[in-house]
């Protein structure tokens, strides 16, 4: 994957701070062009919404090819992204399921668990996902352009 220059939008909230950090660092090191959405500083009243806005509307808008939000669950980073039209966002918990989101779900911005699942766990998260290609011509594009339907992407 070196020099790979596909680019992904980062965000996190002060939950997912040290794991974005970390995270920029090895994607930039696979070759990827990292966008950081914040948080610059870790503040503990900062706001997950504020963040999941910024990274989906660089993915929508096609700045970026896809985006990793970080914070405690993933849970409302995700509900957050995925009310910017084109976004389908998920939280996962495994690399498997991570590459699943991809496959089956055209997933564009994966949410990651900081307080539920360790570094190592969530770097091999993002690279299942990354690897993953979105299923195209299977029963899985029928079902997600159902989905593009309902948000008035198709």
């Amino acid at each position: 994957m070196k020099g790979n220059k596909m680019k992904i939008a980062l965000g996190a909230d002060h939950a997912g701070f040290a794991v974005k950090s970390e995270l920029v660092k090895f994607l930039k090191k696979k070759g990827y062009q990292v966008f950081d959405f914040g948080a610059a500083k870790l503040d503990d009243g900062d706001d997950y919404p504020d963040y999941a806005i910024r990274v989906a509307k660089a993915v929508s808008s096609g700045r970026c090819k896809r985006g990793i939000l970080a914070c405690g669950s993933g849970l409302g980073m995700a509900i957050a992204a995925n009310k910017v039209k084109g976004i389908r966002s998920a939280t996962v918990w495994t690399p498997k399921v991570a590459a699943s989101a991809a496959l089956h779900n055209w997933c564009n911005v994966l949410c990651v668990p900081c307080r539920y699942s360790g570094l190592s766990k969530i770097k091999a998260m993002v690279q299942f996902w990354l690897q993953a290609s979105f299923e195209k011509g299977s029963r899985h594009e029928r079902r997600v352009k159902k989905i593009m339907k309902i948000e008035g992407v198709l």
